[in-house]
C-alpha cells in the first residue's frame, strides 16, 4: 500500500459510512416538479407574508406580526436544496438559523413558525418549494485577498 492509497481509502470509507441508508434515510425522496405560479398563490393564500418577507412579492390588506419578520430569498452563500426548503416547511424547528431574534424563537428553542403539515396538501408544498427557490441566488464567493508575508 502507498503512503497516497492509505487516504484515499479512508476517505472512501468515510464517505460510505456517512451515507445513511436506515429506515430514516431521505435516500430515494424526490418530489415532482411544482408550479411557480400556484406557489406564489399558496405563499400569500396561507399569509406566509404576515411574519415573512420576500422581495418582490407584496401583497395588500395583510396584517403584519409585529415580533416577527423572517426574510426569504435574496442572496446566500450556499445553495438552498429543494429537500432543504421544504424541511424549513413542514420542519421548522428543524434548523433555526443564526442569528435570529429571540422574539424569534420560542422558550424552548423551537421556531414560532405556525405548522401547516395539516392545513397544506402535498401539492401546495411542491408549489410552494418551486415558487421559492428562484428566489435565493448563490452569491459568487470572494477568497480573502491576502498580501504577501515578508
Amino acid at each position: 500500500m502507498t503512503k497516497t492509497t492509505l487516504p484515499v481509502l479512508l476517505s472512501i470509507i468515510v464517505v460510505l459510512t456517512a451515507c445513511d441508508t436506515g429506515p430514516k434515510s431521505p435516500r430515494g425522496f424526490s418530489l415532482p416538479v411544482g408550479d411557480v405560479t400556484r406557489g406564489e398563490e399558496v405563499f400569500k393564500g396561507l399569509g406566509c407574508l404576515s411574519c415573512h418577507t420576500l422581495d418582490g412579492v407584496e401583497m395588500q390588506g395583510i396584517e403584519k406580526d409585529p415580533e416577527i419578520s423572517v426574510g426569504l430569498g435574496g442572496e446566500v452563500s450556499r445553495v438552498k436544496t429543494y429537500a432543504e426548503l421544504v424541511t424549513s416547511i413542514i420542519n421548522p424547528s428543524h434548523r433555526i438559523a443564526r442569528g435570529y431574534k429571540l422574539s424569534m424563537v420560542k422558550e424552548d428553542g423551537q421556531s414560532k413558525m405556525i405548522n401547516y403539515n395539516d392545513v397544506m396538501t402535498v401539492s401546495q408544498l411542491i408549489d410552494l418549494v418551486s415558487f421559492l427557490q428562484p428566489h435565493y441566488e448563490l452569491r459568487e464567493y470572494q477568497p480573502t485577498s491576502y498580501t504577501g508575508y515578508h
